[in-house]
């Protein structure tokens, strides 16, 4: 017996060692020292004095054909300044399946609406992945993973990015896109933007786009962590000032606490030479944190936004757009479970959802006192400093309003249980497209913040 089991082992470790660990080399470049640095704390020019924020939740497919629902809605709302206010959108975030609607929205604006249910949503993602359910995927699973970056990121760069970098992500005149991912080391949200990859010392303006939506979406086990290289020695610009002042300052919240801390890493080679990455979700599946940090980190009243869209802006409208899912399972009716994969989805869910409704809570409290000081410093203006920045006739300091609303399915009564019934897949059947769609369209018209705020209804 004794003999049988050692040569079971030593077959299995024969096998375990054929299998091979899966892992991603980053592909990532230096940042070029002659490059200047691109700025990404500046919003989009546009006119208007009503600006539309989103932020798109994770939960594949699902998450990706609900954000789109909000998008068709807001397009069928007209604007008071003209068009709808799909053209009023200044800036989205995105997380996991968010982050694909989120991108693809933010390269080809109102054209995305056009194509983006045959291109992504009617398509089958899981095509390009291994989902078998064998002994040498569970030891890929258990060793890092068992897809890597060679099969998503190809999927959606054929079927939606055509080779667009993070550079024309965040080109002028577009809405301000943050796609956002998970820092495994240092355990807080890693965004997509020039101002991350400076503390990289990377090259942000030819990393592929469809390499941060993937890092975004790379839930663990399934993917591979996407993997970024830092090049401390090709930096001659410092890290930013707040850096120092929030490690400084004992009243620093932890969030920013946590993201400078992580800055500092990024340029000492004996702490981290590679970032690992997976799905935003797991510290952050709102997209939320990264605008409390801003808020946080700004030396302006106004911050993010710059003096001119401070005074300009009589209504910001934040629109979090959850398509998670409520809760499900029998296994409450019985003593016994959950077990199996029903408790370790329980206990991711469970991880997820708190940290959602931590970091909406937080944010709710960051509107209410960025709005606060905004009026404030416009009230503490200068008729003529008031002009300057673009004060019209009529304007008056005090009427600014940050209005935020939370579109989920819960506010869609009966069809509650259908939605929540949504799998969480990179691959959905049409009539399931279909469903999650509308309810997105119905439950942003529906809403009542939007409906006063929007429609002045």
């Amino acid at each position: 017996m004794t003999g049988r089991r050692l040569t079971l082992a030593a077959l299995l470790g024969v096998f375990v060692a054929g299998c091979g660990t899966v892992f991603n080399l980053p592909i990532n470049q230096p940042i070029d020292p002659a490059s200047p640095t691109q700025d990404a704390s500046s919003p989009p020019k546009m006119t208007g004095d009503v600006a539309v924020a989103l932020s798109f939740s994770g939960g594949g497919t699902r998450a990706a054909a609900f954000a789109h629902g909000v998008l068709t809605a807001l397009d069928t709302m007209p604007s008071r300044e003209g068009g709808s206010y799909l053209d009023r959108v200044v800036f989205i975030s995105g997380v996991s399946g968010g982050s694909v609607a989120a991108a693809y929205f933010g390269l080809k604006g109102r054209a995305a609406m056009n194509d983006f249910r045959e291109r992504f949503l009617l398509q089958n993602a899981e095509e390009s992945l291994d989902t078998r359910i064998s002994l040498a995927n569970l030891v890929r699973g258990i060793e890092g993973g068992v897809n890597d970056a060679s099969r998503l990121p190809a999927w959606l760069d054929r079927q939606l990015f055509h080779g667009a970098t993070l550079a024309d992500l965040h080109g002028k005149n577009r809405p301000m896109v943050w796609i956002n991912a998970s820092d495994l080391f240092n355990r807080t949200p890693f965004h997509f933007t020039p101002s991350t990859f400076a503390a990289l010392c990377s090259d942000v303006t030819s990393y592929p786009v469809s390499q941060a939506v993937a890092a975004s979406a790379a839930v663990p086990v399934a993917f591979a962590p996407i993997v970024l290289k830092t090049f401390p020695d090709s930096c001659r610009a410092p890290l930013p000032p707040w850096v120092d002042r929030v490690l400084k300052n004992p009243s620093s919240g932890g969030q920013a606490r946590a993201f400078a801390q992580a800055l500092i890493r990024y340029r000492d080679p004996g702490q981290i030479r590679y970032v690992k990455l997976a799905d935003g979700g797991l510290v952050d599946n709102f997209g939320l944190a990264g605008l409390v940090i801003a808020r946080e980190i700004g030396d302006r009243p106004y911050a993010p936004l710059n003096a001119e869209r401070a005074v300009q802006l009589r209504r910001l409208v934040f629109i979090v757009v959850n398509a998670g899912r409520g809760p499900a399972g029998n296994w409450t009716l019985s003593p016994e479970g959950p077990s199996g994969q029903e408790l370790l989805g329980a206990v991711t869910d469970t991880a997820i959802d708190a940290a959602a409704i931590s970091s909406f809570d937080a944010f709710r409290l960051t509107m209410n006192q960025w709005e606060t000081s905004t009026r404030k410093w416009r009230c503490g203006l200068s008729p003529a400093e008031a002009k300057r920045l673009g004060a019209g006739p009529g304007w008056r300091c005090n009427d600014v309003s940050f209005d935020l609303a939370q579109v989920s399915f819960d506010q869609l009564g009966s069809l509650t249980a259908t939605l929540n019934a949504v799998p969480t897949r990179l691959r959905l059947e049409p009539e399931q497209v279909e469903l999650v769609v509308k309810a997105g369209i119905e439950a942003t018209r529906a809403h009542p913040v939007l409906r006063g705020s929007l429609l002045g209804r």
